[in-house]
């Protein structure tokens, strides 16, 4: 069925609303391939889901077709050809499909060109529609990295590829789950290399995005910012390395001298029990397993990633494509409802 958007509604005076809209979210498919496509008829078909938000996914629609038929869900699948229309009946799926043409056969589980290039396109649409304020905010299932460089698309991930379409400056990731909300100075890199990627400005920057992210988007008005240090004992004064010294404790204190309330550099295994327990209101970790393993400990399937610094509303899930389990019918669609939550939050916060 195809639904025509944007045609003028028939009314004599224009009715102020007895309540305010839920947000249009953009939900973008990740790649077709994937466990996307059901985690996201699985989401959608809650209705808790659906009184948050009038979603309308961007992917490919006979991917999604396919997959609300295959899970059985009591779904009508509409193709859409824009972004304003709201479906009719509460068990209507929107799907805006910017495909040139259909995907053709594609194996599932695997990592292939053709569905890590339909990926990006999702994205990119999504992001256009964004940005001209034609929906309310973003909400990304996963991408595979393989397939987009297959596709080329160099990018190591969302956060980046988003930092570039939307000529953001400064970006960086944060996971919330639980009492918890971190901010990431590096993610997917070596530990062997980590060192010598802990720069000064790099920490000082992640201080100051933890704190915007906090102040502008959780609404707190002075929020505590505390500080991972590196080494066991935050160093032990130099007895177990020197980063701490040398480019941890001077980032926070030239975040401290701009009025951010950020901690000296504190032991890691510390630190996240105080945040847990709200004696910070979020945590600047300097690498991935640093702050994700306490994070899946307390919140394990319903993290949320949000990217902070963009000029739009993005959140995404906190898993990946999980190819060996495609097709199976057991993803959890736990962190993309967690998601889209935080999404619709976010959205009503922000000013029309």
């Amino acid at each position: 069925m195809k639904s025509q958007l944007n045609k003028p509604k028939k009314q004599n005076k224009p009715k102020k609303p007895a309540h305010e809209p839920r947000p249009l979210l953009g939900i973008t498919m990740g790649d077709p391939a994937g466990i996307g496509p059901e985690v996201i008829a699985k989401a959608l078909a809650r209705a808790t889901v659906r009184r948050l938000c009038r979603p309308l996914v961007i992917g490919s629609f006979p991917v999604m077709q396919q997959t609300v038929k295959s899970l059985k869900l009591k779904m009508n699948v509409i193709r859409v050809e824009g972004h304003e229309a709201v479906p009719p009946r509460s068990n209507d799926l929107a799907v805006l499909d910017p495909l040139d043409h259909p995907l053709g056969r594609f194996p599932r589980g695997v990592a292939a060109p053709e569905t890590g290039a339909a990926s990006v396109l999702f994205i990119k649409k999504a992001v256009e529609l964004a940005q001209l304020g034609c929906i309310d905010g973003i909400v990304t299932a996963p991408i595979n990295k393989e397939a987009i460089n297959m596709a080329g698309c160099h990018f190591p991930g969302h956060t980046e590829l988003l930092a570039d379409l939307t000529k953001t400056q400064e970006s960086g990731m944060m996971i919330i789950g639980g009492p918890l909300r971190i901010m990431f100075v590096t993610t997917h890199v070596a530990i062997k290399d980590l060192p010598a990627l802990l720069t000064q400005a790099k920490i000082e920057q992640a201080i100051r995005l933890a704190h915007l992210a906090l102040r502008d988007l959780f609404g707190i008005k002075k929020p505590r910012v505390g500080v991972a240090a590196l080494n066991p004992h935050a160093g032990e004064h130099g007895l177990f390395g020197d980063e701490e010294a040398r480019v941890i404790f001077p980032a926070a204190r030239a975040a401290q001298i701009q009025g951010i309330r950020a901690s000296d550099p504190l032991p890691a295994d510390t630190l996240f029990g105080k945040a847990a327990r709200g004696g910070y209101d979020g945590v600047v970790a300097l690498y991935h397993d640093q702050g994700l393993i306490p994070l899946k400990l307390v919140a394990f399937g319903t993290c949320v990633n949000l990217t902070v610094g963009l000029p739009i509303i993005r959140t995404s899930v906190d898993h990946g494509t999980a190819f060996d389990i495609v097709g199976k019918g057991i993803a959890d669609p736990g962190s993309l409802v967690e998601a889209i939550t935080l999404a619709a939050k976010l959205a009503h916060r922000r000013p029309r």
